[in-house]
C-alpha cells in the first residue's frame, strides 16, 4: 500500500467519524445552551440539572440514528476497507 493510499483512506475515515458523531454532538451542544439558559434564568447551580437533560437527550438522539450510524460505518468499511484488504 502506497502513503497516497493509505492517507486518502485515513482521511475518509476521518470524515466518516465526523459524519456519524455530529448528531450526537449537536444534540448535546443544543441541551447544553438550553440547560444553561435556564439555569442563568433561574438562578438554579444544579449540577445534575446540567447532566441528565443531556445524558437523556443523547440517548434518545443515539437510539433514532443508530440506523444512520450502522449504515454510514458498514458502508465505509465495504466500500472502502474490503477491497483494500482483497487486493493485498
Amino acid at each position: 500500500m502506497d502513503d497516497i493510499l493509505f492517507f486518502d483512506t485515513l482521511r475518509q475515515g476521518l470524515w466518516i467519524s465526523v459524519i456519524v458523531s455530529t448528531p450526537l454532538l449537536a444534540v448535546a451542544l443544543i441541551a447544553g445552551l438550553t440547560v444553561g439558559l435556564f439555569q442563568a434564568l433561574t438562578s438554579i447551580q444544579e449540577m445534575t440539572l446540567t447532566f441528565v437533560p443531556k445524558l437523556g437527550a443523547m440517548l434518545v438522539v443515539f437510539w433514532l440514528s443508530m440506523g444512520f450510524m450502522t449504515e454510514t460505518l458498514t458502508g465505509f468499511w465495504r466500500d472502502a476497507i474490503v477491497p483494500l484488504i482483497e487486493a493485498t
